[in-house]
Order: C-alpha cells, then sequence, then structure tokens
C-alpha cells in the first residue's frame, strides 16, 4: 500500500512531462490545461505519498536517498505552483517537469526501505533544518529552468528568429525579474537551513562549523547565490550573466546531492 501512491504520481508525472513536451511545438489552453490537472494530480497523490510514510515512519521521510530525492521532488512542483500561480509562465513546465520526472524515476529505483534513525538524525532539528534545504533548492531547480529559458530566448531574439516559439515564451525581462525573484526566495531559505544546521551540528557534534564536504558546497553554492544578487544590485549584473550563474549554481547543486550519497562522503550522508 504504502508505495501504491508513489507509483501513482510518478504515472501522473510521466504523462505530465510528455504533454509538456508537447508545449513546445503546439501550445494550447487545452495541453496547458492538462499539463496543470495532470501535475496538479500528481501532486495531491505524491503528497499522500510523503504523509503516508511519514506516518509510518514516524518523522519526516527525508532520511535516505529515495525518500529525499522523492521529497525534493515534491518540492519542486510545490515552487512550480506557487510561481504559476504569481506568474503564470509560458512553457516553464516544459523545462521543470522532464527534472522532477527524472528525480521520481531515480528515487523509484532506489532502496526504500524505512530504518531507525541512526543517532544523529533523532533531533528536532532533522524536519526544520532539512525543509528549509529542499525548498531553497527548490526555488533554485525554478531558478535554473527559468535560466535555461532565458537562454533559449536570447538565442531567438540575437538570431531575429521571431516566430514560433519566440512567441510562446516570456520576454527576457520578465524572465530575468522572475529568475531574480527565485533566488531572492531560495537565498534567505539557504541561508537559515544553514544556521539550523549549524545548530543541530553545535548540538549532535559539538562544533557548529566541521567541514564536512556537504557543508563546504553548501557554503560555495551560498556564495554563489550572494554574488548574484549582490552583483544585480551593485554592478547591474542581470540578464545573461545572472541565468548563467543560476544555471552553474544549481548543477553544484545537483552534484553535490548525488555526488555526496553516492560516494558516502561525509557525515550527511546518513542524512
Amino acid at each position: 500500500m504504502g508505495s501504491l501512491p508513489f507509483e501513482l504520481a510518478f504515472v501522473f508525472y510521466f504523462a505530465a512531462t510528455i504533454v509538456s513536451f508537447t508545449e513546445l511545438f503546439k501550445e494550447s489552453k487545452a495541453t496547458s490545461r492538462i499539463m496543470l490537472l495532470l501535475t496538479g494530480a500528481g501532486f495531491l497523490i505524491h503528497t499522500v505519498s510523503i504523509i503516508y510514510r511519514y506516518v509510518a515512519a514516524g518523522h519526516i521521510p527525508i532520511t535516505n536517498t529515495h525518500e529525499a530525492t522523492s521529497f525534493f521532488a515534491w518540492c519542486i512542483v510545490l515552487i512550480f505552483f506557487l510561481l504559476q500561480l504569481r506568474y503564470g509562465v509560458n512553457l516553464l513546465s516544459s523545462f521543470i517537469m522532464p527534472c522532477v520526472f527524472a528525480l521520481m524515476l531515480l528515487s523509484s529505483i532506489l532502496p526504500s526501505d524505512i530504518k531507525p534513525l541512526s543517532p544523529i538524525l533523532q533531533s528536532h532539528w532533522l524536519g526544520v533544518h532539512t525543509v528549509f534545504a529542499f525548498l531553497s533548492n527548490a526555488a533554485f531547480a525554478l531558478a535554473f529552468g527559468i535560466g535555461l529559458m532565458y537562454l533559449v530566448q536570447e538565442h531567438y531574439v540575437k538570431s531575429k528568429r521571431l516566430g514560433g516559439l519566440f512567441e510562446r515564451l516570456p520576454s527576457l525581462q520578465t524572465l530575468d525579474d522572475i529568475n531574480y525573484r527565485l533566488i531572492s526566495w531560495g537565498f534567505p531559505l539557504l541561508t537559515l537551513a544553514m544556521i539550523t544546521g549549524a545548530l543541530w551540528a553545535q548540538s549532535a557534534l559539538g562544533s557548529y562549523w566541521n567541514w564536512d564536504p556537504r557543508e563546504t558546497i553548501s557554503l560555495v553554492t551560498w556564495l554563489i547565490y550572494a554574488i548574484i544578487l549582490h552583483t544585480r544590485l551593485v554592478a547591474g549584473w542581470r540578464g545573461k550573466r545572472a541565468a548563467i550563474l543560476s544555471i552553474l549554481a544549481f548543477i553544484i547543486i545537483l552534484a553535490a546531492f548525488f555526488g555526496i550519497k553516492m560516494f558516502r562522503i561525509g557525515y550527511h550522508v546518513f542524512r
């Protein structure tokens, strides 16, 4: 029973991904509505899956790679819908749903057994720290998608191909503004994740900072996003530079997330 909601959510996300690809070639109100309905159904069922696992495990289901990858996908879809409600970005699903589907696919093939928490995870900081971290990464995932959209639209502008996909993508100014908003949302969440992580490390290990690989990479990504915000406000870095930096920073996040789990580096491997 526990895996059925997850599998159903996976199917709905897969269908939404297929529809989102068709939108790149022929967008219509009908396909956009179908995509949103499929994604919404997948999100609701995915939420049921997470709640079920929470009840079964007795803690937030985020303590192994299967759970963390699934929860990451859920957070991305959550931020996607919040962004759609606020801005209604055309074709955003075409750049985001493949990422969601890939995360769910990976999660589906990873071991999903519920095991007792290790001592370091038996803390009230588990839910607080990880939720902040995943919501910030989800906002950065959306900034990654918006950055890709910006580069595609800029290509059409420079090549003066002003038909087809160009007309259906948001303007460069709109994409740049949304990219900035997403990073503005994600950055304070990442800051809170690092602060709560430091407090957790102090209570569990006796030190606020231990130069764990995950801590170090989090600091690097925090600095990159701080640079994006700072240079935008002070040096006027906008547009392509901000888009490229947001893409590179998110790639670092993904590399850290999966690299640490794969190679079992540092104590974050147990989270």
